[in-house]
This record gives structure tokens, sequence and C-alpha cells, in this order.
């Protein structure tokens, strides 16, 4: 028997208990909650898997090779918060300092998040989860987008995430959460 979810807010919200208790799509779309309304986007693919991969070796690189004692969250880990959101970012970073504020076991905002941007998730990438992550308190977002080999960094201002540079494949990207840390952004794509 095929189990069907509810996406409509005017139909349905969700609190985070019933959300987890949701079974997993059949296609393994992934579920995500923002104020208890249900979002649903398509499983990534190819290009999208690629560009997570290589910018994970980039991160942990640079991690390991400067100490930093912050951690690189990885896909499927979450940010989470009661009563009604829980997001699954592509990437996260959160400092030691930051972890230090967080409770044991909730990780309620993080420094850095990256999304890689599919063409099925664009707009929610770029709109709704982006407010949300300003919302949450994320100090950098990077808005990866596979089909036109571009990062776009956004940098957290009082409440806003502030659209900065739309980088391009030859050009160098920085982060202003990881001091030191920079890569040309063509090594997300070839």
């Amino acid at each position: 028997m095929m189990s069907w979810v509810n996406t409509s807010p005017l139909v349905k919200t969700y609190t985070l208990e019933e959300f987890w208790e949701l079974p997993e799509p059949p296609d393994h779309s992934k579920l995500e909650l923002i104020a208890g309304v249900l979002y649903m986007t398509p499983p990534p693919g190819y290009r999208h898997d690629n560009a997570v991969s290589r910018l994970i070796r980039l991160l942990s690189e640079f991690l390991l090779q400067s100490k930093d004692t912050g951690t690189l969250y990885v896909p499927r880990a979450a940010i989470w918060t009661t009563p009604n959101t829980y997001l699954e970012p592509d990437l996260f970073y959160v400092s030691a300092e930051t972890e230090a504020r967080l409770e044991p076991n909730r990780r309620t905002t993080a420094d850095l998040v990256v999304e890689v941007i599919s063409p099925g998730s664009a707009i929610y990438d770029r709109n709704t989860k982006a407010d949300t992550y300003a919302a949450l308190g994320v100090k950098e977002l990077w808005l990866i987008d596979e089909s036109n080999h571009s990062v776009e960094v956004r940098i957290l201002d009082l409440d806003r995430l502030i659209p900065g540079a739309l980088l391009t494949s030859s050009d160098e990207a920085k982060s202003t959460v990881l001091d030191g840390f920079n890569f040309t952004v063509e090594r997300l794509f070839d």
C-alpha cells in the first residue's frame, strides 16, 4: 500500500512529532518542515551529488589543515527547532563556539550552510529556505547552482541573509566564517 503525505498548508500543518512519524516517500524525495508547513523536494541527481562530494573534500581538507575544532555536517544531518521546523541542508558547518551554546544533540543553527540548487528546488532554496536560515541565525549561506556553475554567497546582516558575490567558474570563493577557506569555483564542477 502506497502512503500519501499531504503537503498543502491549507489542509494540514505538522508538529515535529508528526513530521518524524511520516513515512519516507517511495522515490526518496526529501521532506522538510518550516513553521509547520511540509515541503517535499525531488531526490538529488548526479551533478548535485558530485558538487556536494567535492565541497565535502575541500572543506574537510581545510578543517584538518587549519586544526579547526568545528564540525562539518553532511547530507541527512539536520537543523531543527521546536515546535515545527526541520531542515536538512546539503552541508553545514558549526564552529566549536556555536556548538558550545547549543543544547546537546540538537543543532538549531549553523555558522555556514550550503545548498546545491537543482532545477526542481531553486525557488524553495533561494527564498523559503534562505529566509528560514536567516531567522535561525545562520551566518553565511552558499547557494551552489549546478546548472550555471556558480556560487552565490549570502551573509547575515541583522535578520536577513544579504546577497553578496555571485561567483562563476574562474572566480575564487571565500568564506567569511571560515577564515582562510577559499577555492576556485570550477573545482566544484570539473
